[in-house]
């Protein structure tokens, strides 16, 4: 794969056994946005952080966001110049907005920017994710102009899911690389 792979990661980074980990390992073009407090995250802290891996990483970038870090992608792009970013997987978005599906903690990334994202973008989510609803996750990506996937009751994408290298998502990544290929 001929993009920089950047993984960004959410509330308490991925644990061992989560797929980012695993991908992280697989895909040789793949790097970690690292954060300062992975347990009690501030916006501005992790927008630094991933201007300044996006500012370093080599050509093309595709983002592989996961939970809070659908968030922050959102607030990035609507910030920035995503020039350097081809695409985004954003996977198992956080509903920072709701008090009922996320922890107090995370509050200061809401509101979440509703604005079309400037490059081609997947949401996926599960049916019984615990931190979004399917009708809330539906809704962010109309708004961010992103394709939506349901991948069923797999709970939320994480290391608890047992996805390890999850082929599945894998397959959702190489659609993207065409949906970006298709856009040129």
């Amino acid at each position: 794969m001929k993009y920089t792979i950047l993984i960004v990661t959410g509330l308490g980074d991925s644990a061992e056994k989560h797929w980012q980990n695993y991908w992280l390992q697989h895909f040789e073009t793949a790097q970690k946005v690292i954060q300062k407090d992975w347990d009690n995250p501030l916006l501005e802290d992790w927008l630094e952080s991933l201007n300044t891996a996006i500012e370093s990483a080599e050509g093309e970038i595709i983002i592989v966001a996961h939970s809070l870090s659908c968030s922050l992608i959102s607030h990035w792009s609507k910030e920035n110049k995503t020039h350097k970013i081809a695409g985004a997987l954003l996977v198992a978005p956080a509903d920072v907005d709701s008090p009922a599906h996320t922890p107090e903690q995370i509050r200061n990334f809401s509101p979440i920017p509703l604005l079309k994202l400037d490059y081609p973008s997947i949401v996926i989510t599960s049916a019984n994710d615990p931190y979004i609803s399917v009708e809330r996750a539906t809704f962010l990506a109309e708004k961010w102009g992103s394709s939506f996937i349901n991948v069923g009751e797999k709970g939320h994408l994480n290391s608890e899911s047992k996805l390890e290298h999850w082929e599945e998502g894998q397959e959702i990544l190489q659609s993207l690389v065409h949906m970006i290929q298709d856009n040129k």
